[in-house]
């Protein structure tokens, strides 16, 4: 499952456990499910924030140099 289809499944599950109308047992797989979800999504945010590069000009033969992208740089 993409990263996009597992956002919206923990959507969905954060959904139907707000509602309260769950039996416990269900609400327990839900939220194992969940946290499950939340743990990949998560892993790969900070994959994919691992390969942004910020571009920090060019050299003499106009290729690009870069550096590793930070968060907190941004602020």
């Amino acid at each position: 499952m993409d990263f996009e289809k597992k956002l919206k499944r923990l959507e969905d599950i954060v959904g139907l456990m707000e509602k309260g109308e769950l039996a416990l047992e269900d609400s327990l797989k839900l939220f194992e499910e969940g946290v499950k979800l939340s743990r990949e999504c998560q892993k790969k945010l900070v994959e994919a924030e691992a390969q942004v590069k910020k571009l920090t000009g060019f050299d003499a033969d106009g290729k690009p140099l870069t550096e590793p992208f930070h968060a907190e740089d941004a602020e």
